[in-house]
């Protein structure tokens, strides 16, 4: 059975296909070290890596902490977190297997720095998980998150001025509709845009302070690897791995390993303004 980026993490072979590529590839090193820069972390004490999986961006985090500062991981796959207890040691590092939603139950109320959430916050309860990340904020605390581009409905103008080639999505889209008869995907809206963030923060009582569109430089090599983990292989419905993976080498014969396209990200940092009772 074919897995889904929502509910197929806690799996030992898609745990261990990320922690590999987050290895060998920039893309969730390079968004997490920026998240964490932005987070202002020089003088925390307590940080929450809010849906950690197997700790990129606790170690991005754990690179900028004060050596007294205490970090939490928290992620609802015990599989992802196995592996990232493997390979991250430090004693600073707390691993809590939790969805993002009860956060509040795993941090001191008003006693959490910074709270920071790398390619994630869309898969959750937006609502519910701004609401918990806003009782365990102290005042002046940051919460910094970033969004894909496709769901948050923003391009990055360096995307829109790069000469146009065919991705590897929509390359798999071809040969599946021309040797499966598979209709095309239909055309995705803006899951969680910009007009949506404040409203959630403004309902939680959180402060926009920043926002930008930023974007990443990724050659068909990654964006290959990427779509082998089982989460994200395509098609999404009605294939097997095995099936994803051969129209994934078809697709990637198409093309050049070193050719780059850019994936646009809206980040977003937000903060909890005043005294709390």
């Amino acid at each position: 059975m074919t897995q889904d980026a929502l509910t197929g993490w806690d799996d030992e072979t898609t745990a261990e296909a990320y922690a590999t590529f987050a290895r060998t590839f920039p893309m969730y090193s390079a968004s997490s070290r920026d998240l964490a820069a932005r987070a202002r972390l020089t003088d925390s004490h307590m940080i929450v890596d809010l849906c950690g999986g197997t700790g990129a961006t606790a170690e991005a985090i754990l690179a900028l902490a004060p050596p007294a500062a205490q970090v939490i991981s928290l992620d609802s796959a015990p599989a992802m977190q196995r592996i990232g207890r493997r390979t991250l040691n430090d004693p600073r590092l707390s691993w809590v297997s939790a969805p993002a939603e009860d956060l509040a139950e795993h941090a001191p109320a008003h006693g959490v720095d910074a709270v920071v959430c790398n390619s994630a916050i869309w898969k959750t309860d937006v609502a519910a998980v701004f609401t918990a990340v806003r009782r365990v904020l102290r005042p002046g605390g940051r919460f910094v998150f970033n969004i894909g581009g496709g769901f948050a409905g923003v391009t990055h103008p360096d995307a829109q001025t790069r000469p146009a080639k065919p991705s590897l999505g929509s390359l798999i889209e071809q040969i599946a509709a021309r040797d499966y008869g598979t209709p095309p995907a239909p055309a995705s809206s803006a899951r969680l845009p910009l007009t949506a963030v404040t409203g959630h923060l403004a309902a939680a009582g959180l402060t926009l302070v920043e926002r930008d569109v930023t974007a990443q430089q990724t050659t068909m090599a990654e964006r290959r690897a990427w779509l082998s983990i089982p989460v994200f292989a395509r098609p999404e419905r009605g294939f097997s791995y095995e099936q994803q993976m051969a129209i994934l080498d078809e697709a990637y014969a198409q093309t050049h390993p070193d050719d780059v396209t850019i994936t646009s990200w809206l980040v977003v940092v937000a903060q909890l303004d005043g005294a709390q009772a």
